[in-house]
């Protein structure tokens, strides 16, 4: 496998990949797909005029100035938390599967009786900063101070140490170097370019990627792709469908990715509730959190 050289600092862009054969996953049980279904808590850790912010995470109108307190905008992140949160927790329950957490520890700092329950319920949390911000605007020395309070605050709301990293939409060209640095992080899901886990090479450490997605995503309601529940229902089962027939030879991992304060909504929720019991109405389905198919990937696939 080659990798182009590139006059930019930070991690060589890979364009080869499994060059169209990739391993067999061999998922637990035979699995034809392994479906990660990621709830992103993000909510009271976006910048907020009402939190002291000089400056708010951009909404309303384009002429309203960024920093204008903004109560509309508060009040649909707080509908994340005070009930979405809740209702994708009682509609995992209710079709029986686990899901991973990319959980803001500031979030996590404010509700800490739901940070527990993502446990109590044998959810996987991972680290999705400290707050929810930009790595590209941080200095090096100031994101790896990021690093280490997420780690030091999650474990100490939740009792327990994140052992996967998300940052807000894309790392800088530092973050995955800073993550080995810390230490203790089995995967980083920083990536969008793979339907698998695959190794990586940092410094002279092998480390694990499990990508994350875009497409699937409820994201795109936000941005006019989505107009309905209906059309993210209907895109899921697309999607499940093609890796569920392409999994008869080659298993692939198909990720949901969801917002508390967007999936969370009756409607949209529900949509995620028939996604799931349609996927579950085929053999050869595994619904994993992403540790169990970092796990996974470490025992069957090592570098």
């Amino acid at each position: 496998m080659t990798t182009a050289k590139t006059a930019t600092a930070g991690p060589t862009r890979d364009l080869v990949g499994y060059e169209g054969r990739p391993p067999f996953a061999d998922w637990p049980g035979r699995a034809r797909i392994a479906i990660s279904l990621t709830v992103n808590v993000e909510e009271g850790s976006e910048p907020a005029i009402g939190d002291g912010d000089p400056v708010r995470e951009p909404s309303g109108p384009a002429s309203w100035p960024l920093s204008r307190r903004d109560l509309a905008q508060e009040g649909a992140f707080a509908y994340g938390t005070r009930a979405g949160f809740w209702r994708l927790l009682d509609v995992f329950d209710e079709q029986k599967v686990k899901g991973t957490f990319f959980a803001c520890a500031v979030s996590l700092e404010r509700n800490p009786a739901a940070a527990r329950e993502i446990g109590r319920r044998g959810h996987e949390l991972v680290a999705h900063g400290y707050r929810w911000e930009d790595a590209n605007l941080l200095t090096r020395d100031q994101e790896r101070e990021r690093i280490r309070l997420t780690v030091e605050s999650i474990t100490k709301t939740t009792g327990e140490r994140p052992l996967g990293w998300r940052c807000r939409y894309a790392p800088s060209v530092h973050t995955r170097e800073l993550l080995v640095e810390e230490g203790g992080f089995l995967y980083d899901s920083d990536a969008y370019n793979d339907d698998l886990p695959y190794w990586t090479t940092v410094g002279a450490k092998e480390h694990l990627v499990v990508p994350y997605s875009l497409a699937s995503n409820d994201n795109k309601f936000g941005w006019g792709s989505f107009e309905s529940p209906l059309d993210f229902e209907r895109y899921l089962k697309a999607d499940f469908d093609r890796l569920y027939q392409e999994g008869e030879v080659r298993p692939k991992m198909m990720s949901v990715g969801l917002h508390l304060r967007i999936s969370g909504h009756p409607a949209r929720a529900q949509a995620i509730a028939n996604f799931i019991e349609y996927a579950k109405s085929f053999p050869d389905v595994w619904f994993a959190r992403r540790i169990e198919i970092a796990r996974h990937w470490l025992a069957r696939h090592p570098r």
